[in-house]
């Protein structure tokens, strides 16, 4: 991958809807348009989609949907057998002005008017987006007859808008900070600009009220995220993850983004699918000599460190192999890493399956919302030092330096890896890139593998680091026993002469 260049993950950009670019790319094309199909998804299905019932609501209402927004109502209201949402948690990822605000309108009256959900909340980082869009809301149920005539009430009072039907439905606006005060068991939740939603405790307190709903649905809709983009990030690297075959069924993911990072015409067509629509040609090309940081995240609709992720998703995916695991008679390598938190920790293995080939695979992870207990890892750690033949626990005295020294005393040998790091972060991914390393696809190594950036140390080297809050443990202590697990089984294993 050369400097600059986007790993593109799900559909590749040739091979994505009618709609797309010509082979011959025509700036001055007067029937230009951006693309209906998003260039990043999680996979679809042919499961049976309640969104159709909204295309045909929008309809009724003499309101055109554009072909991006049909997408994302079909595949995103898809139903499982029992009639439950197939991903309960929806994402849509779009550039600024394209429609998102009318897509979420559009499923709001949805829920409202067709599906009886009891509660709807939604929020937004600032207050005046969502007054914006109550009003838009308000104008769309005026001027129908049929939505009207079914309003109990409309009110208006700052920061608690709120619109009941006769059936006793509501549709609520709350501020970020107290979206799920005093409200209990909504059925959907609208989170508008995820991508300013940094703190894990509002998320967690609206996630959390749907637990005693019938058919809960989070749907969220944003334009690019930033490094401190902490849930959209978390949900784009599940959906990543997803892409590269992890089990993960309940995100919906669709992400309309520019392939690479330069500023162009061309790249603006996989970010704004309303181009040719509503949004004019001759619009975008006057904001491409803007700031090129504003441009690239409202225009092109990127995230710049996804140029700097050390893993390629499908060179991963290559190297799944569920016929293969871990043998109980075989030497083995124990790696244990806790994030610089202190919060999350994980321990992964690894055993030669050859000369050349090996697999490693996550044995258990720790997770403390305060800190973790070094001595409860340690614990944790020992059993597994039993169960298989191992030469060494490794770890960096940095990171885990506690527990280790409390592995010592009960016999368990145990090596630090601090002087050998860089080192290790390149043989992980050359075994990666070459398919020497084989893993069994579990959802939270591949997640946390696929979150893993580098990190320049010193003129030439290079160690992982992580994206935004995600941990990366996992991924550093798999570096750490691909050192030994690559390890020549001679003194030398390159003949001359």
């Amino acid at each position: 991958m050369t400097k600059g260049e986007l790993v593109i993950i799900g559909q590749q950009p040739d091979d994505i809807g009618s709609n797309r670019l010509q082979s011959v790319f025509d700036p001055e094309s007067a029937d230009l348009f951006g693309s209906p199909t998003p260039r990043i998804h999680t996979p679809l299905n042919d499961l049976p989609s309640r969104g159709f019932e909204v295309i045909d609501l929008a309809t009724d209402l003499k309101q055109e949907l554009m072909p991006w927004q049909k997408f994302v109502l079909e595949h995103g209201h898809k139903t499982l057998p029992n009639g439950r949402w197939a991903t309960p948690i929806t994402c849509t990822t779009v550039a600024r002005q394209n429609g998102k605000s009318f897509l979420m309108n559009i499923r709001i009256l949805a829920g409202l008017f067709l599906w009886d959900e009891p509660i709807q909340i939604g929020s937004a980082h600032r207050l005046s987006t969502s007054f914006e869009q109550f009003r838009h809301l308000e104008n769309l149920i005026e001027g129908s007859d049929f939505l009207s005539k079914q309003v109990k009430r409309i009110r208006r009072r700052h920061g608690e808008e709120e619109i009941e039907t006769k059936k006793g439905n509501r549709f609520i606006i709350r501020a970020a900070g107290s979206a799920a005060r005093g409200i209990s068991a909504p059925e959907t939740i609208h989170l508008d600009e995820l991508r300013m939603m940094k703190d894990l405790e509002t998320y967690a307190s609206l996630r959390y009220t749907l637990m005693a709903s019938k058919n809960p649905m989070v749907a969220a809709y944003t334009n690019a995220g930033e490094a401190d983009s902490l849930i959209l990030n978390q949900i784009r690297e599940r959906a990543m993850a997803s892409i590269a075959g992890a089990d993960d069924p309940e995100i919906g993911y669709f992400e309309w983004s520019a392939p690479t990072d330069v500023i162009s015409l061309e790249n603006a067509t996989y970010s704004n699918p309303a181009l040719g629509h509503t949004i004019n040609i001759g619009n975008i090309k006057s904001v491409l000599n803007d700031d090129p940081t504003v441009v690239m995240t409202e225009v092109m609709c990127r995230w710049v460190q996804t140029i700097t992720g050390v893993v390629d998703s499908e060179k991963w995916k290559e190297c799944a192999d569920l016929d293969i695991d871990i043998n109980t008679e075989k030497l083995s390598w124990l790696a244990i890493d806790v994030t610089p938190d202190r919060k999350q920790a994980a321990l992964v293995i690894a055993q030669k399956l050859g000369s050349e080939d090996f697999i490693v695979k996550l044995l258990h992870t720790w997770s403390n919302d305060l800190h973790l207990d070094d001595r409860a890892i340690a614990n944790d750690i020992a059993p597994y030092c039993r169960k298989y033949p191992i030469e060494y626990v490794l770890y960096s005295h940095k990171a885990a330096g506690s527990i280790a020294t409390r592995l010592r005393p009960a016999g368990i040998p145990i090596f630090d890896m601090d002087s050998s790091y860089p080192q290790s972060c390149d043989e992980l991914l050359g075994a990666i890139n070459s398919g020497r390393l084989k893993h069994r696809n579990q959802a939270q190594l591949t997640a946390q593998i696929l979150s893993a950036v580098k990190f320049q140390r010193g003129d030439a080297g290079w160690v992982i680091g992580r994206r935004g809050q995600a941990p990366v443990c996992a991924a550093v202590a798999t570096a750490l026993v691909t050192h030994f697990a690559t390890r020549p089984e001679m003194d030398f294993d390159i003949m001359t002469g």
